[in-house]
């Protein structure tokens, strides 16, 4: 295949999409049949038995529309699409064993070390990045002191890991993964890298195309299979796309549509290692969890990190697209100070976001906060209640009806939320009651 172009990208997102809309179906009638079902668990999400496996359609409609349009291009290139396939068929399989099975977290991770090895061998490695105001860095690349390939090796299986700690509600991994990777196809064909586009393309295609049985209420769960799969993708078109590039904004681009899951990773994987629980331990800390708390339905929280998620890809392309520069070190006034707008926009609502969640506690803020909640509480309460809750970081919801005082407020039953607010019909579960001080641990589905 000759040059591609947008027209082809737009091809391979919907062979993708529809190749894996048409085969999800069939992935779960194979994981009832292999017993690969996802059972309600005491702090999961899922409210119902749901088959995994979905990752399966995922990558069937990935290769799919890689085969026919990826290998274009010169030998090397050839070799380098074949090889990111084989690497996603490898961590497609032991994602489904492990959906199947069960297996030790050492044993996932050395599948996904596999992968990212072999998609690194065929030649997905960053040799340089361009910084902003720093210029190019160039990364050693003889010996033992070859930094790229190791660093792309490590920053592939976090990227799946990444992914796979977002899987936690209907539709939020495949959602976002739709939305970042149709961002990169725009800019990647901006930047010239045209194979990366198409490939970012399909990424969103069949996420896109698994979303269709994902969305809430799903009928189908993409399991460790899927998840880590479109890390991998994920992965692969941050570098190829983006990375490798000599473009200024090439490095900056990829953290602010990544900016989402990694956050909601960075804060779990802090406070794990803050209650010195094993990182690979999931719990109930997540950005869908804290929803589910303060009484959001699973469509209302997938809402939200859409619409953040949305946001910041919106960012990204601005900062692609909008001339408040002419790339010689010149600023255009007026466009950058529509950046500048832009830039505050989606911190202060990002900031929000978090402070909502109580992700990040401050003393003055959460006794604001609980003021509000509790006005006919007494200074002394509140003081209780935000020592409290600075010292174990627990973020329960708290009853406007409850007579116990601010220090044991917990969610009992049917009590109301905070504001008052039910947990919709729909809702994506209530919180258990916890223990003491401890932090929550529990499994997630992802």
């Amino acid at each position: 295949m000759g040059h591609l172009t947008e027209l082809d990208a737009l091809y391979a997102f919907l062979v993708a999409a529809a190749v894996t809309a048409l085969l999800t179906p069939l992935t779960m009638r194979f994981a009832r049949a292999v017993g690969a079902i996802d059972e309600p668990r005491e702090r999961g999400l899922s409210e119902s038995p749901t088959p995994l496996l979905g990752g399966l359609a995922i990558f069937a409609g990935t290769l799919t529309a890689g085969l026919i349009w990826l290998p274009g291009g010169y030998a090397s290139e050839h070799e380098l699409w074949h090889g990111v396939l084989l690497a996603a068929a490898v961590i497609t399989l032991v994602g489904a064993l492990d959906d199947r099975f069960e297996m030790p977290p050492v044993v996932k991770l050395a599948g996904q070390v596999v992968s990212a090895v072999i998609v690194v061998h065929f030649g997905v490695a960053v040799k340089a990045i361009t910084l902003p105001f720093i210029g190019t860095l160039a990364f050693p690349n003889a010996g033992v002191t070859n930094a790229g390939p190791v660093l792309t090796v490590l920053g592939l299986v976090a990227m799946m890991n990444v992914v796979n700690f977002s899987d936690g509600v209907d539709g939020l991994a495949a959602g976002v993964c739709t939305i970042i990777a149709g961002a990169m196809t725009v800019i990647a064909f901006d930047l010239g890298r045209q194979q990366p586009g198409v490939l970012a393309a399909i990424t969103a295609g069949a996420a896109l195309g698994f979303l269709l049985h994902n969305f809430p209420p799903a009928s189908s769960f993409m399991g460790d299979c899927g998840a880590n799969l479109l890390g991998l993708m994920m992965g692969v078109i941050t570098v190829e796309a983006a990375v490798k590039t000599a473009a200024v904004v090439s490095f900056v681009l990829p953290l602010i549509l990544l900016a989402v899951p990694f956050l909601d990773t960075t804060f779990v994987v802090l406070k794990r290692l803050k209650y010195r629980q094993p990182i690979y331990r999931p719990d109930s800390e997540h950005f869908h969890h804290r929803m589910a708390r303060i009484g959001f339905s699973s469509r209302r929280t997938i809402a939200y990190l859409y619409a953040w998620t949305l946001m910041l890809a919106g960012l990204a392309l601005a900062l692609r697209f909008v001339p408040y520069s002419d790339h010689k070190g010149h600023l255009h006034t007026g466009w950058t100070l529509v950046m500048i707008g832009l830039g505050l926009i989606a911190a202060a609502a990002s900031v929000y976001l978090v402070y909502v969640l109580e992700i990040l506690k401050f003393r003055r803020l959460d006794a604001m906060r609980l003021r509000l909640l509790r006005p006919d509480a007494s200074a002394t309460e509140i003081e209780q209640r935000v020592v409290h809750d600075l010292e174990t970081g627990e973020i329960d919801a708290i009853s406007v009806h409850d007579q116990d005082g601010l220090v044991n407020a917990r969610p009992r039953g049917d009590e109301q939320r905070i504001g008052e607010r039910q947990v919709d019909q729909d809702g994506v579960g209530a919180e258990q009651q916890r223990r003491g001080a401890q932090p929550p641990i529990a499994a997630d589905r992802g």
